[in-house]
Formats: structure tokens, C-alpha cells, sequence
């Protein structure tokens, strides 16, 4: 497969990077309040207490720190934390917070109790986020007027606030910045049951008659992420429409899914891509990732943050330090026979906890 085939990895529909046809949608569909938020049940039950008990204070919750692979919730959960507490919610984003002037700005706007949300907020530049320090701890700013021996630093008090950090690679946070959070929340991958909870929501909000065994259906191929369901079950309306009566039954659903190229493990055409490169292209390695890069047509940034870390969960692939290596799992998904000695993927189906824990060591 050639690179001009190959789909952009950002437009991919399993992709759990949210992409511009998501962001309307997403937002008829965010829940309201935690006692509508489907699945984290762990995080839900913490936060609940966090939210409670500042309430009962008549003060500002701590700050909070949401850490997860994109498409769990995050976002979400911010918002539902603003509404809980009866308080606004300011957006921002790390790579939009380039200079400590940029935050200052944004911070002096803030009055008392408002919510702060910073998305991928390992990525806020070192500047900002000296002067994020200060502003957590001790509610105030310094801004810096004028330059060099002249230079004066103007010390600004700020509303008690709260901010919600959310990342997807923690591990990238300074240690500083991670102490400042009262509390860190770990987000989870779904089970099914879970996501086809989801999808019943949307498809009620959206009006689709979504049959159990079809939200089932979709649920399976959704990769343990909610935006990746709803977004698969935008796709399978349109099918049903145009192709159907309109219904989304598990026959309509399964014909869906393989005209977006999504099987039933989740994969599209990058993921079988990779697999079959791996497989059939070096008997199932071990091959460097440059390699296996070359071979599928993509930068090799692509393969292991984009593909890698969902195969190496579906215990497809295994990550060794002589390179790449594929499971006995990965020889039967294509239907071939595993070589004697191929790997066996005794972990291909996981508790959560665990899938999480793999993802992240991948990341």
C-alpha cells in the first residue's frame, strides 16, 4: 500500500484524536452532570468527594490533574466540574500558551471560583509555566515590565480558581507542575458493556434506532474509546440512510464497517498495513520500526504512536529490544499459520487496568 492510500492518520476513523467533524458533534453529546457521565465509575466516585467536600467548605476544589490516552473523557469531565460547582469554564490549550504574557493575560480574566481547563498541558511552554507555579500555590502573577538592568517585576493578585489539567503523556510533566495538583485522576479504557451504554446516549440524543446486537457491534470495534464509537456510529447512520431503511441493525452495521474498512478488532487499513508488513513482509520480525515504516509507506513517528501502542494492547505485537515482533495472535488474525517459537499473545484480552498501563508504557 502506497502512502497516497494509505488514510492521513488524523482522519482515520479509529483515530481517538479528535478531528473537526467531532467537535459539534461531540458537543450535543457531552454529558452534564457525573451522575450522567458513563463509565470511569473510579474517577466519577473521587471526584464526586473532591466536589462535595469544597462545596461543603464554601471554597475552591483542588487542583486537578486528568491523565489518559485521547477520547476518554477528559474534556468532559471539565466541564462537568465547572457545572458542578456553578462556576465558568476558560479553554485553553499547551501549545497556545507559548509565552508566561499569554497566561498572564488569562489568568488576570479569571474571577472567583472559575475553571481553568489547559488540554495537553505537558506541552505548555517553560515560561508559562514558571508562572503557573505561582499562580496555583499563592494565587498571584509576577509580570515582568521592561528588559534588562530596567526590567520591574509587578506582582498581580488572581481569583482563587481551579485548574484542570489534562494530558496524555504524564509522564512528559515537569515534576513541579505534577506536585501542584491536589488530586490526579487516571482515566481508563472502556469495556463494551460500557461503551454500548454510550452509544444507546447518542444514539437516544440523535434519534437513531440503533438495535442492542448493532451497538454491541460497534462497541467491540471501538477500541475501548468513547469518541471513536460515536464517531463509528455517525458513519453507520449514514449508512443505514443511504443504504438501509434507515434502522441500524448488526447486519447494517458489520456492512458499515467494512466499507470504512474498520474488522472486527478494531483494525482499518494502516493497522492491517503494519500487520501484514510485519508478517508477511518479515516473517514476523523482529524488524525496526524505520523499517516497518518504510514498508507501509508512513514516517516512522506514525507506526509507533499511531498504530503500535493499540496492537502491541490487542496482543498483536510485541515491542523487544531487537525490534518489532508479531504474536501467534497476529499470524491467526490474517489467517496464516504461526511459525514454532512465534510469541504467544496470552495477553490479547485484558482488564482495563492493564490495557492502560500497556498503552502508556508504549506512549
Amino acid at each position: 500500500m502506497t502512502r497516497d492510500e494509505m488514510p492521513d492518520p488524523d482522519e482515520r476513523p479509529v483515530s481517538p484524536t479528535e478531528q473537526p467533524t467531532d467537535g459539534d458533534f461531540d458537543a450535543g453529546l457531552r454529558p452534564r452532570s457525573l451522575a450522567d457521565f458513563i463509565g470511569q465509575p473510579r474517577v466519577c466516585e473521587q471526584l464526586e468527594l473532591v466536589l462535595q467536600g469544597a462545596k461543603g467548605r464554601g471554597g475552591t476544589p483542588d487542583h486537578i490533574l486528568m491523565s489518559g490516552p485521547p477520547g476518554l473523557g477528559k474534556t468532559s469531565l471539565a466541564m462537568i466540574i465547572a457545572a458542578e460547582m456553578g462556576a465558568a469554564i476558560r479553554v485553553t490549550s499547551g501549545p497556545a500558551l507559548e509565552r508566561a504574557g499569554d497566561l498572564a493575560a488569562m489568568l488576570s480574566n479569571l474571577v472567583d471560583g472559575d475553571v481553568l481547563f489547559i488540554d495537553e498541558i505537558h506541552r505548555i511552554a517553560r515560561p508559562a509555566e514558571e508562572m503557573l507555579y505561582l499562580a496555583m500555590e499563592d494565587f498571584r502573577v509576577d509580570v515582568v515590565v521592561g528588559k534588562g538592568p530596567g526590567a520591574t517585576s509587578i506582582p498581580l493578585d488572581v481569583a482563587p480558581f481551579t485548574l484542570v489539567g489534562a494530558t496524555t503523556r504524564s509522564g512528559s510533566l515537569t515534576g513541579p507542575l505534577r506536585d501542584r495538583f491536589g488530586f490526579t485522576a487516571h482515566m481508563e479504557f472502556y469495556e463494551t458493556d460500557e461503551l454500548v451504554r454510550v452509544l444507546r446516549r447518542s444514539a437516544g440524543i440523535l434519534g437513531i434506532r440503533l438495535l442492542p446486537d448493532a451497538s454491541t457491534e460497534i462497541a467491540r470495534r471501538s477500541r475501548g474509546t468513547p469518541r471513536i464509537a460515536n464517531r463509528l456510529l455517525r458513519r453507520v447512520r449514514d449508512y443505514a440512510e443511504v443504504r438501509s431503511d434507515g434502522v441500524v441493525t448488526v447486519e447494517v452495521a458489520r456492512a458499515a464497517l467494512a466499507v470504512y474498512d474498520v474488522d472486527d478488532l478494531g483494525f482499518d487499513r494502516l493497522d492491517r498495513a503494519v500487520l501484514n508488513a510485519l508478517v508477511r513482509g518479515f516473517g514476523g520480525g523482529p524488524v525496526g520500526v524505520s523499517t516497518l515504516a518504510v514498508a507501509v509507506g508512513e514516517e516512522p513517528t506514525t507506526v509507533e504512536e499511531v498504530c503500535e501502542p493499540f496492537l502491541v494492547r490487542a496482543g498483536m505485537m510485541a515491542r523487544t529490544p531487537r525490534g518489532r515482533v508479531a504474536t501467534a495472535a497476529a499470524w491467526h488474525h490474517l489467517g496464516l499459520t504461526p511459525p514454532a517459537g512465534a510469541m504467544n499473545a496470552s495477553f490479547g484480552v485484558r482488564s482495563r487496568d492493564a490495557i492502560t498501563e500497556s498503552l502508556f508504557d508504549d506512549l
